[in-house]
This record gives C-alpha cells, sequence and structure tokens, in this order.
C-alpha cells in the first residue's frame, strides 16, 4: 500500500491527501474494500490517529486526524458547530449556473420516509465550463460540462451531491445521484471512473492554538488559453497516472488536458 502525502503536521493534528476510492475506517457496509486512511496513516506514523471527519470514499482531498484525544475533541466540535470552512470543486454534468445559493432541506439518506428534514445550504460558483464536439446523449450534438466551486455551510452526508442533483447538474461519475450513461461516457474519455469531487481546501481552528489553520490539497489552478485546449489534449487526459503518488495528479490532468474556458483571474 503507498504511503499517504501528508500535507500538514505537528504534535496533535495531521492533513493527509485521502485519495479517490479510499475509506476513511473499516465499515462493513463496504466488506471487500481493503484501503483506509485511518489504518494506513497509523501504520505510517507508528501511533493511533482519530478521526474527525469523512469524506466519501470517492471524493479525495484534504482529511483531517487528530493524533490525541484531546484534539480529537476540539476539531470534533469545530466541525459539528460550524466553525470550520470547506471548499470542494466538483466536474458536473451541463453548463452550471454563474452563481447560485441552493437552500434545501435534506433527510438522511437511511432515514424513513416520515423522518424529518435538516436544514441544508450551498454556494456554488461556475469556475469554468467547455463544450465537447461529440454527443455523449443522441438528443444532443455535443457534450457540456463545468467546473463548479462548492461552499457548503451545513454538514450533511452527501450534500454537496445531492444539491447538485436538485440543480439537474450531477457530479460526474456520481453512480448514486448522477446518470449513469453519461458516467460511462465520461470514464472512456478520460480512462477512470470516479467521482470527479475533490476536498480542495479546508480551514479549521487549531485544536490547541485556536488559530485558523489553512489546509490546501496541493491541486494547482492551471492558465488555460483556448489556443493550447486542442484535440491532442484532450485525448491526453484519458493517459492519467492513477498510481502517481503525487496529490491530485488526475484532477490536475483533467483541468490541464480538457478545453475549459473560464473567465481571466478565475480562482
Amino acid at each position: 500500500m503507498p504511503p499517504l502525502h501528508i500535507l500538514w503536521r505537528d504534535e496533535h493534528l495531521v492533513a493527509v491527501y485521502k485519495p479517490a476510492g479510499w475509506l476513511v475506517h473499516r465499515t462493513g457496509l463496504d466488506a471487500g474494500e481493503t484501503r483506509f486512511v485511518m489504518q494506513t496513516l497509523r501504520d505510517q506514523l507508528g501511533q493511533h490517529v482519530y478521526p474527525v471527519h469523512r469524506l466519501d470514499k470517492g471524493t479525495c482531498g484534504v482529511l483531517v486526524m487528530a493524533l490525541h484525544s484531546a484534539a480529537a475533541r476540539a476539531l470534533s466540535q469545530a466541525f459539528e458547530h460550524g466553525a470550520t470552512h470547506k471548499r470542494y470543486l466538483a466536474m458536473v454534468r451541463g453548463w452550471a449556473p454563474e452563481s447560485i445559493d441552493v437552500d434545501h432541506a435534506l433527510k438522511p439518506d437511511d432515514a424513513p420516509a416520515d423522518a424529518a428534514v435538516q436544514d441544508a445550504h450551498t454556494r456554488f460558483r461556475r469556475l469554468a465550463q467547455l463544450t465537447l464536439p461529440e454527443a455523449s446523449d443522441a438528443r444532443f450534438a455535443t457534450t457540456r460540462a463545468s467546473l463548479v466551486e462548492a461552499l457548503p455551510t451545513t454538514g450533511r452526508r452527501h450534500q454537496i451531491r445531492r444539491h447538485l442533483k436538485h440543480l439537474a447538474h450531477p457530479i460526474i461519475g456520481d453512480a448514486t445521484h448522477g446518470k449513469g450513461p453519461l458516467n460511462r461516457w465520461w470514464a472512456e474519455r478520460l480512462g477512470q471512473q470516479r467521482l470527479w469531487l475533490h476536498a480542495w481546501h479546508l480551514t479549521v481552528p487549531h485544536p490547541v492554538t485556536g488559530a485558523a489553520l489553512a489546509l490546501d490539497s496541493g491541486l494547482q489552478w492551471p492558465a488555460w488559453t483556448t489556443a493550447s485546449a486542442t484535440a491532442s489534449n484532450i485525448a491526453n487526459a484519458a493517459q492519467v497516472d492513477h498510481g502517481a503518488a503525487a496529490p491530485a495528479a488526475d484532477w490536475q490532468r483533467l483541468l490541464a488536458g480538457l478545453p475549459w474556458q473560464t473567465a481571466p483571474g478565475t480562482r
């Protein structure tokens, strides 16, 4: 098992890059999985680690673990009480709105029909869009997609995925809330079947000092030009090094290898 990429570490907490396809910890709901951040990181550091938040199996990016119980309590409370700031990047179907706030209450996925809904709010901003001259759907001559920034202010399970479905712009590769034929079309062209959701930035109060700790996944925003986005670039996007140790290697290739169009200065 390859070592996890450490983004930040002190004696109280550690932040790592969670690869797509890894579970945070063991669960009976996915008994066949063998890749777990918690166990791998424990062996890598030679000490116990404490989970304080979670990312879905398919989501990659910044994940924080505490290194002692007091830090775990402080960090868990920060996440529970909304004292963190999260920024995600998603690749979605179609051209998403330039900017939109979604205030759409959600029930837990496994809740009974009569369960109460929970407040859920996400702010979305379209960072870039593309149109490919190929049909992923027989009804349309071209295929459109967007890169969307998501800023959730509540922490409901699958909130970003469900809110984007609510907008009719599901995340590419979302097997639960997306479109199977479109997911397969993109997987064939990109050479990779995965959920295109990335935990890009996370700001948390340090569990001891209380100072804001800004953590970054390492994903670099490229300087796009339409002239450089050629057909060969699109083909190159399928040549992702799935075993690369560098964090966000697949996302970096996606950003650089497709003909995204964006306003100057977008970040």
